[in-house]
């Protein structure tokens, strides 16, 4: 599929965010342990990359770990990082490649002091890519980025550039109908999409039919739709 396909002739959305929800659920359903649904939910965080790059998204926010998952039990919690820290070793000679800039946005003193060159590295090696912008949610709330970016913002314009590009599309899988703390601020004008289906089964397809959802809606942003002038008879 082609961005020039979407309703309304209208491109794919500039930033999309995700919710990548539903690893454990999916694991639970089949009888496998809730790490192996983690591990099927970064395969198909994969194929959310490739698809946002042939569909021609800007920037690709997603939420891969969030400041209220550290309560999980600390198993899982490590698979979780272990998994991040793969990620990071093995991804990035494929975005640099690509032309995929990769950024972590996230508070970093709570995590492993083993993760955070890699983070370093991964953000250096791939500043360069202007193909797609790849921002991972890590040890993320957005109350407390609003919070930080409030206290040293001097204008409206630095307070905006802190926090992040305006989302146009969010995306949540496994059936929830909430943000949960994610890109609030951000978020303000966004259409939301909510997929019953687990994140490990998300593809190429689910992506295209949120888009195509996003791209029949009207965003007014508060106005009106300006009526069709017609010619008078």
């Amino acid at each position: 599929m082609n961005v020039s396909t979407f309703p309304n002739n209208r491109p794919a959305p500039g930033h999309l965010a995700i919710i990548m929800d539903g690893n454990g659920r999916w694991a639970n359903q089949r009888g496998l342990p809730r790490t192996e649904g983690h591990r099927q939910g970064a395969k198909a965080l994969r194929r959310a990359v490739e698809a946002a790059c042939r569909f021609g998204i800007r920037t690709l926010t997603v939420y891969a770990f969030s400041s209220d998952n550290w309560k999980r039990p600390k198993t899982e919690v490590q698979a979780l990082m272990l998994l991040f820290r793969k990620f990071l070793m093995s991804e990035v000679a494929g975005c640099v490649r690509e032309g995929i800039r990769l950024s972590v946005i996230g508070r970093r003193d709570r995590l492993s002091e083993h993760l955070i060159p890699l983070i370093e590295d991964a953000e250096r090696e791939t500043a360069r890519g202007e193909r797609l912008h790849l921002r991972l949610a890590v040890d993320y709330s957005s109350r407390e980025a609003i919070v930080r970016a409030a206290a040293t913002a001097r204008t409206h314009e630095e307070f905006s550039a802190a926090l992040g590009p305006d989302v146009d599309l969010l995306i949540r899988t496994a059936g929830e109908q909430r943000i949960s703390d994610y890109l609030l601020w951000e978020c303000a004008y966004a259409e939301m999409v909510f997929l019953p289906e687990y994140w490990p089964d998300f593809d190429e397809k689910l992506m295209a039919s949120a888009i195509n959802t996003f791209a029949a809606r009207e965003r007014r942003f508060g106005g009106l739709v300006q009526p069709m002038s017609r010619a008078s008879s």
